[in-house]
């Protein structure tokens, strides 16, 4: 017999909480890095500490939820170039990925610690590559990239480009354009 779960939605007020807590840890976290206090996360989101430990029971699932978050507006402003001209969508998308890889990295490495193989981790990956796939397989057909060119190798160039230390935004946005050109179908 399969077992059947179901989880009921959050009450309004546990929805506003939760996504209030979200926004403050997102705001800590980029400001204060991965161990900003949890006090404050809370007292930013104007709610009490215990209410963070019911949404949140530890540390790490804060910071799951901060990046998933983070994920998922990647992919769906992924999905939202898919009505522009394909060249146009993936110089758009990496713009937009260097900025959330220079942004998302102390998250990325503070979830790699804690286990490189949890399902937040995996689905995040997951989700980044198949809108990144979806992008890429648009710009081939349309003929406007190399047709040996796949996203995952596109994802790790943008996201070196934005984790180059001691590089200014004018010396990230020529490598981006150099990358770019390379990318470009003949």
């Amino acid at each position: 017999m399969t077992e059947i779960q179901t989880t009921r939605p959050l009450r309004a007020d546990a929805r506003r909480n939760h996504e209030k807590l979200v926004a403050a840890a997102r705001d800590a976290f980029a400001e204060q890095g991965t161990s900003a206090s949890l006090e404050a996360v809370a007292e930013t989101a104007g709610v009490g500490i215990g209410t963070l430990y019911r949404h949140f029971p530890n540390r790490q699932a804060l910071l799951e939820a901060v990046y998933m978050e983070e994920v998922e507006s990647m992919a769906r402003g992924t999905r939202e170039l898919a009505d522009r001209d394909p060249w146009d969508a993936v110089e758009e998308w990496s713009q937009r990925y260097i900025g959330f890889a220079a942004t998302k990295h102390a998250l990325m490495e503070a979830m790699l610690e804690a286990g490189p193989d949890s399902d937040a981790l995996v689905g995040c990956r997951t989700m980044l590559r198949d809108s990144g796939n979806e992008l890429i397989a648009r710009a081939k057909s349309a003929g406007a990239i190399r047709p040996d060119a796949e996203f995952m190798d596109v994802a790790r160039m943008v996201g070196q480009i934005a984790l180059m230390p001691n590089a200014d935004a004018e010396s990230k946005e020529r490598m981006l354009r150099i990358v770019l050109d390379g990318l470009r179908a003949a």
